[in-house]
């Protein structure tokens, strides 16, 4: 074995033992690209064998109120991806045309709605909580939120479940 080969199997141990563990994602939005963003890469994570553990915390906590969860919008004003004016977007109507279309795409490609995905990633072993202070800011109630939620978490909580070699915070 040469020298360039022995460093390169050296490379790959190091690699295998720095392999991500565990992917904690913090929701605090619920526009429709953020919510589906956060959902589309905790269960890629969890089809990768790698634990998934998902908080939302102030307007994310929609995408997991029973009553919001399925009325997600995408804005058009303050997005910097619009791709039409400013103006366009704060037009009556635009958002909501906005929001239709995406909807129609993800159907298109087969993306499962909001529900329907959080169950998946629960199902699947992914571990969803909520923020107790932005349950208490909203005046919300673990039964307002979605069956299979996990927990109410404060940070402090969160953080703890997020200790550990090999996991990564994704805040979204």
């Amino acid at each position: 074995m040469t020298t360039l080969e022995a460093e390169e199997n050296q490379v790959q141990e190091v690699k295998k033992d720095k392999k991500i563990k565990k992917i904690c994602f913090i929701l605090s939005k619920s526009q429709m690209d953020s919510a589906y963003a956060a959902m589309v890469m905790a269960n890629g994570a969890r089809m990768e064998g790698i634990e998934s553990e998902m908080f939302f915390t102030f307007f994310g906590l929609d995408a997991i109120t029973k009553k919001k969860m399925n009325d997600l919008h995408q804005p058009t004003v303050g997005n910097p991806s619009f791709p039409f004016p400013a103006m366009i977007g704060g037009l009556p109507g635009m958002e909501a045309l906005v929001t239709s279309q995406m909807k129609k795409e993800m159907e298109r490609l087969d993306m499962p709605p909001v529900e329907e995905f959080m169950e998946m990633i629960s199902m699947s072993g992914g571990k969803i909580w909520a923020c107790k202070l932005a349950m208490d800011m909203f005046k919300l109630k673990k039964e307002d939120m979605v069956d299979y939620l996990d927990g109410v978490l404060t940070i402090g909580d969160f953080y703890e479940r997020a200790a550990g070699e090999g996991t990564h915070i994704i805040f979204i």
